[in-house]
C-alpha cells in the first residue's frame, strides 16, 4: 500500500491534486499483489498452492467441480460482453460491466446456501447467475423497463440497488432479522446474509453505519467488498490510509484480503465468513482484492484516469485463464471441454441478445402500475388524470 501522504505533500499546489505518473506507478507496484496477508489458491499461472487455513473449504472441489466454476465465469464474462455491445448498439440505457471480477463473484455466489441472502449493488450479474437467475432477467433495469424481474424471496437475492452503499444497511438490518428469529446456530438450516459491495462505497456512511450496527447486534452478515481499485476515477489510495480489510478491527469483527481473481480462494473463504456468521460469529468483512478490467459503467472512460500498462500487468492476473492452465497442466482437461463451455457461451449471448431487442416498450400507464402493493385512491386519481390528457390528443 501506497504512503497516502505522498498523493498531497506539504509542498503541492492545494489546487492540483493530481498525482503524477510516476506516484501513480508506484503505488500500483505496491498493492498489485495484495500485500502478504493475500489469501491464494490459484497462482496467476494456474498452479494450486496449499493454505491451511481454508484448504478444507475447498477440499470438495475436485476437477469437476474446478470445471463448474470455470464454466460459471466464462458464461457470465460472454453476457456481461453482449450487454456491453447492445448498450454501445442503443439497445440499454447503460451497462454496469463486471469484466474481470468473474472470480470474486462466481465464488462467493457459490459459497453460499440456498437459505442465504445477497444483497448487490449493481453490477453483481455474476453472483445473480449462481442464484438461478437468468441473464435476461437483468435486462429490464438497464433497459429502463422495470427495477428487476426475479423474486427475492424464492431467489435469497435482493433487486439491485443503484444508491451507493445503502444495501449494507439493508443487508444489515436482515441479518439483525435472522438473529432475532433465531435462525443463526449450528443447524443445517441456519443462516446468514452476504452484502456485496465496491472500494468506493467504503467512503460511503452507509456502509460505517451498517459496520457499527451489525458489531453491536452480532448480526450475521458477511460485508464482501470487491475492492476493483478504482472508485470511477478514484484509486483505492485516495479513499483510504490502511488496506480496507483491516478496517473491520476498528468495529471489533474479523477481516480478511482475498485474490479476488483465484476463484477457489474466493470460493473457500466466503464458506468460511458464512459459515462463522451462520454459528453466531458475524460479522465478517472480506476484501476480495481484484481490478475491473472495463469502465466503471459504458458512460465512463477510464482512459483518462489510468495507464495502459496498469491494464496490462492486470490481464497477466485474468481470473479464468489461471483456472483454463490449472485444468489442462495439472487435470490434463482436454479441448473439447473448452470448445464445449465457448459454444454454450455463445449460444447464450445470442439468446440474451433476441430477448432484449423483442423486450416490449411499456405503455405510459406503467408509471403508475408498480409503485404500491396496496390500492391508493391517491395514485387512482393521477392515474385517470393522466389517461384523460392523454385521450384528448387522440380526439
Amino acid at each position: 500500500m501506497s504512503d497516502p501522504q505522498d498523493w498531497t505533500p506539504a509542498t503541492a499546489d492545494p489546487g492540483n491534486r493530481r498525482p503524477s505518473r510516476d506516484r501513480v506507478v508506484a503505488g500500483l507496484k505496491a498493492t498489485d499483489e495484495g500485500g502478504p496477508d493475500l489469501v491464494q489458491m490459484l497462482t496467476p499461472e494456474g498452479e494450486r498452492v496449499g493454505d491451511p487455513r481454508f484448504d478444507s473449504y475447498a477440499a470438495d472441489v475436485d476437477v469437476e467441480g474446478l470445471q463448474n466454476l470455470y464454466r460459471d465465469m466464462v458464461l457470465v464474462r460472454r453476457f456481461d460482453r453482449e450487454a456491453n455491445a447492445l448498450q454501445r448498439q442503443g439497445q440499454l440505457g447503460i451497462w454496469v460491466p463486471l469484466l474481470g471480477q468473474e472470480a470474486a463473484q462466481i465464488g462467493a455466489g457459490r459459497a453460499m446456501q440456498p437459505q442465504d441472502m445477497a444483497f448487490p449493488s449493481y453490477r453483481e450479474h455474476g453472483v445473480a447467475f449462481t442464484r438461478g437467475i437468468d441473464p435476461t432477467e437483468l435486462l429490464g433495469i438497464f433497459r429502463g423497463t422495470d427495477h428487476g424481474s426475479w423474486d427475492p424471496a424464492a431467489t435469497g437475492f435482493h433487486l439491485y440497488t443503484i444508491v451507493i452503499g445503502n444495501q449494507c444497511l439493508n443487508a444489515t438490518g436482515y441479518a439483525m432479522g435472522q438473529k432475532f428469529e433465531s435462525k443463526v446456530g449450528d443447524g443445517p438450516d441456519a443462516e446468514a446474509t452476504i452484502c456485496f459491495f465496491g472500494d468506493g462505497a467504503t467512503s460511503q456512511g452507509d456502509v460505517h453505519e451498517g459496520f457499527v450496527w451489525a458489531a453491536v447486534y452480532d448480526a450475521p452478515v458477511v460485508f464482501y467488498c470487491q475492492n476493483n481499485q478504482w472508485a470511477i476515477s478514484e484509486p483505492t489510495e485516495r479513499q483510504t490510509r490502511v488496506p480496507l480489510y483491516r478496517r473491520a478491527q476498528g468495529y471489533g469483527f474479523p477481516g480478511i484480503r482475498v485474490d479476488g481473481n483465484d476463484v477457489l480462494a474466493c470460493l473457500a473463504v466466503t464458506r468460511w465468513a458464512l459459515e462463522e456468521c451462520r454459528t453466531g460469529n458475524g460479522p465478517v468483512l472480506v476484501e476480495a482484492f481484484t481490478y475491473r478490467m472495463d469502465a466503471h459503467t459504458t458512460s465512463d472512460d477510464p482512459t483518462r484516469y489510468r495507464l495502459a500498462d496498469e491494464l496490462e500487468l492486470w490481464k497477466l492476473k485474468d481470473p479464468i485463464e489461471r483456472v483454463r492452465v490449472n485444468l489442462v497442466r495439472e487435470h490434463g482437461v482436454e479441448p473439447e471441454f473448452f470448445d464445449g463451455v465457448a459454444a454454450e457461451a455463445d449460444e447464450l449471448a445470442a439468446r440474451f441478445r433476441q430477448y432484449c431487442v423483442d423486450m416490449p416498450t411499456p405503455g405510459p400507464e406503467r408509471l403508475f402500475s408498480e409503485v404500491y402493493a396496496e390500492h391508493s385512491p391517491t395514485l387512482d386519481a393521477q392515474r385517470e388524470a393522466f389517461l384523460a390528457y392523454q385521450a384528448s390528443f387522440d380526439t
